[in-house]
């Protein structure tokens, strides 16, 4: 069944002793006034990795991937494996097509340039999912480094001590709780479904209740050395009326949390957004919360909203 309806929401990942994101040099990235941050990337990844481990018979494109060699795929060889019968195609529609069967492009949108031995093939796929930088939403940004041994000897070491083993580094977050906030409007996609023509895939409900639950769970379930610590703590799920035009503020200027804690968890003070949501009432199909009930308590909720555990 095709989706229509608009959605606004936010996502909290919270990371203690933790690197949700890190930058090219392993730390936490910083904004300039050093507060912490991750991109949209970490969070669409999560989301991905999840969709792929999860919903097998669903086709993750923008995913990294090696051949026998252990190389990571080019954009062509990945279409290549993705769609063996249709590697060579020069067909822009049959390629876009071939895109909107994948679950990750009909969510986030895509890029996509595919070469050819006579002409390019080059097509823009406007996600109807976007995402913004999650910002550390918690009143501290302190992040430590500490050196890791390594259990081997470095041979192209010069020095003398090119007997010892190598020493490495790590830096982590001591706490943070990052907020993404994010949209949808199905719309982004209708023209390139349109332009495609018969036979292409929709934006349906199955998707989007995919997307529902990655983000509820999809950081949690992605465990690694550098994310063991960092899960999900909290989704705002708001749905629009059938078409509802209104647009919604950004929800991270919305939600606030206190300084201090109460029965070891963080308060999340939601009054902003209860204003925003009461103001648009008639505009507003539902509201769902789903949250992480032993990390995180909420003052001031939406009314009409409905609570559940993630």
């Amino acid at each position: 069944m095709t989706y229509s309806k608009r959605i606004f929401g936010a996502a909290i990942i919270k990371a203690v002793n933790a690197n949700y994101n890190a930058d090219f040099s392993g730390q936490p990235r910083t904004l300039p006034n050093g507060v912490v941050y991750a991109t949209d990337k970490a969070l669409k990844y999560a989301v991905k990795n999840f969709l792929k481990e999860n919903y097998t018979s669903e086709k993750v494109f923008y995913f990294k991937r090696f051949n026998e060699e252990f190389v990571p795929f080019s954009l062509d060889d990945a279409y290549a494996n993705a769609f063996p019968e249709n590697k060579d195609e020069k067909d822009r529609k049959v390629v876009a097509k071939d895109l909107l069967s994948c679950i990750d492009i009909r969510l986030f949108g895509a890029t996509f340039a595919k070469k050819s031995k006579t002409n390019n093939v080059a097509i823009s796929v406007h996600g109807p999912v976007q995402i913004t930088h999650g910002v550390n939403i918690w009143h501290e940004n302190n992040f430590y480094s500490e050196q890791i041994m390594s259990p081997f000897r470095n041979p192209n070491e010069k020095s003398e001590d090119n007997t010892a083993t190598t020493l490495g580094r790590q830096t982590k977050l001591h706490e943070g709780h990052y907020l993404h906030h994010f949209s949808i409007n199905p719309k982004n996609i209708d023209e390139i479904v349109s332009l495609a023509g018969s036979g292409a895939k929709e934006l349906t409900s199955g998707d989007i209740d995919k997307l529902k639950e990655a983000l509820q769970k999809g950081v949690t379930y992605y465990d690694s050395a550098a994310k063991a610590g960092c899960e999900n703590e909290l989704l705002v799920w708001v749905t629009l009326k059938e078409n509802s035009k209104l647009v919604l503020p950004n929800f991270t200027q919305l939600m606030k949390l206190e300084k201090e804690k109460k029965d070891s968890k963080v308060q999340l003070d939601m009054g902003e957004l209860k204003m925003v949501i009461e103001a648009n009432s008639k505009e507003i199909d539902s509201i769902e919360i789903f949250l992480n009930q032993s990390s995180i308590s909420l003052n001031k909720v939406p009314d009409g909203a409905v609570i559940s555990n993630l």
